[in-house]
Parts: C-alpha cells; structure tokens; sequence
C-alpha cells in the first residue's frame, strides 16, 4: 500500500486534464528517533502551548496565525482568509513551461515526489503527458500549492509514473559571493593536476546507492544494543587531522595509498552488496505490522542506564 498522498488535483498540459496524487517519495521514518527525558524521573517531556505573557495553556481552536509588524505588533490572518487566496494552483499543476534537466542549478532542489493518476479515471491523458515529457527529453515546470505555500514544480518521466521535485524560488537561494569572494586565488600546477587526476580514475565508479551505509545510524544502533546489554560506554579515541606541509608529497603519497593491489582487487569482486542493515540491528529493531517505521521491542518494562 502507498503512503497517504500529500495532494490531490488536476495535471493539467493546455486542454489535455487527468486527476491525480502526489506523493513523498523519500522518507526518514526508518531512522532511529530520540525522545527527550527528565534525567530525574526518567519520564518523557511533554510541550504545551501557552500564552507568552500570561502562561496559560491556549487550545488549538483559539491559535491563529499571526504577522508581526513590529515588536509585540502582530496583524492576525485566519484560516478562512488563507483559503480565500484560492490560487489556481491549489487545485490543479498547470505546466507552464519545459526546459533542459541541466539547465537546473542544483541549489534549487528541494524534494522529490511521485505523481500518479488519482482513481480509475485519466490514465489515458496521463499517459500521453508522461510520454511527451520522456520523448521530448525534457522536465515539465508547472506549480503546486502543498503546506498553504505555492512551490515551483519540476516533472519527470519515471517508470509508468512522474517524479516531481519542489524548487525554490530565486529569494531562497544565497549568493555564492557571500561565500567565495575570500577565497585566495591559488595556481595549481599541471603536475598537481596530473596526479590528482590519477587518484580520481583510481576511484572512479558508477553510483549505486546500495553502496551506501549510514555509519552514524550504524553507530546509533551499535551504541543502544551495548546500553541495553548494560556495558560500560567507553569513549573512542577521535582521529586527529594532519596539516599538508608538502602538497606535491601528500599527492603522491596518495597515488601510493590508492592504487588497489590483485588480493583486494579480487577481493571487492566477489563481495556481495553491502547490507543496509547494521550488525545487531535486526534483533534490536523489529518491525510493527503496518507500519515502515522500525521500533525497538524489549521483553520486560525498560529502565533508564547510565554510561
């Protein structure tokens, strides 16, 4: 079963219409999440919403948005209001426009999401929009309104269905001035170049996000698992950084260190894919049924351990 969808509307590509959804495409429910605790009691903290100026709890219905002018100065926007905007977008992706994927600045990028028909209804306007977008080798940029904000929205061919990443807007991006400008201006020599060159084929491969281990997530189980089991928590000694004295001796030195031998040669073609889970994870986290999200399971009531 899919996730519940973030947004339902219309595609829209001139007078060619289809319903349809959109839903997140990534999703960070699997990692470990922390509560935060009375060290005293042990018991879970809990925020309620209270009135700046007099400490009473406010309920929900009495909370609205609110844009401060000046200090303590606020003009209040209802709900009512919000909606009122009722900006074509809210209800329907209007394709605008369709430009090079490269054309893009990365910095732009926001989120991904899938698109696809809503109900039994539109698959046929649908299909000839997805396929347009893949013949043409192009990306589709339409608008969306998702969290009561409208977002620029970029359409992708994917499989039978679109990917849809959210954009920023021009206002949302810094400058890289800001950042650069003090930047000295360094010549590099051919030969620099040249073996750092070398080292970048010594590394080369194709990117495949299996590859791909979250160590501190690793770490995060590794360090529970040991706390459940009542161990001693010993700190680990940090790596300490060495400062490059002789640039043109730490690249060669570098060519040395990467250069891989037959044995290990050998040996990373017959390793299997890499598992995604860390050793000891799968007997500290257990699934619950219906949900992706993995939680730690314990046979007796948990008590609180300190390092």
């Amino acid at each position: 079963m899919a996730p519940r969808a973030n947004w339902k509307g219309f595609l829209r590509l001139s007078l060619v219409t289809c319903p349809v959804a959109l839903y997140p495409a990534t999703s960070e429910s699997e990692k470990i999440s922390f509560n935060q605790l009375n060290r005293q009691t042990g018991h879970r903290i809990k925020y309620l919403k209270v009135d700046a100026d007099t400490g009473d709890e406010v309920p929900n219905e009495d909370i609205v948005k609110g844009y401060e002018l000046e200090k303590g100065q606020f003009i209040e926007v209802t709900k009512e209001e919000l909606e009122e905007l009722a900006l074509e977008s809210t209800r329907t992706i209007e394709i605008d426009e369709f430009v090079d994927k490269v054309d893009i600045d990365p910095r732009y990028l926001i989120r991904p999401y899938y698109l696809r028909p809503d109900g039994k209804v539109g698959h046929d306007a649908f299909a000839v929009i997805r396929e347009t977008i893949r013949e043409m080798n192009k990306v589709a940029i339409g608008r969306v309104v998702l969290t009561n904000r409208e977002h620029i929205i970029a359409l992708e061919a994917m499989d039978k269905g679109l990917v849809g990443t959210l954009l920023r807007y021009p206002y949302e991006v810094r400058s890289e001035q800001e950042y650069f400008d003090e930047i000295q201006d360094v010549k590099v020599t051919k030969d620099m170049l040249d073996l750092a060159k070398h080292i970048v084929n010594q590394k080369a491969g194709n990117f495949d996000p299996e590859k791909f281990e979250d160590h501190y997530e690793s770490a995060l189980v590794e360090l529970i698992n040991q706390k459940r089991a009542g161990k001693v928590i010993r700190p680990k000694e940090r790596p300490k950084g060495e400062n490059v004295v002789d640039l043109m001796e730490a690249l060669r030195r570098s060519v040395g260190k990467e250069a891989p031998s037959e044995a290990a040669t050998a040996k990373k073609k017959s390793e299997k894919k890499p598992r995604k889970a860390a050793a000891g994870q799968k007997e500290m986290l257990m699934p619950i049924a219906g949900k992706k999200q993995a939680k730690m399971t314990t046979t007796a009531k948990p008590r609180r351990r300190s390092a």
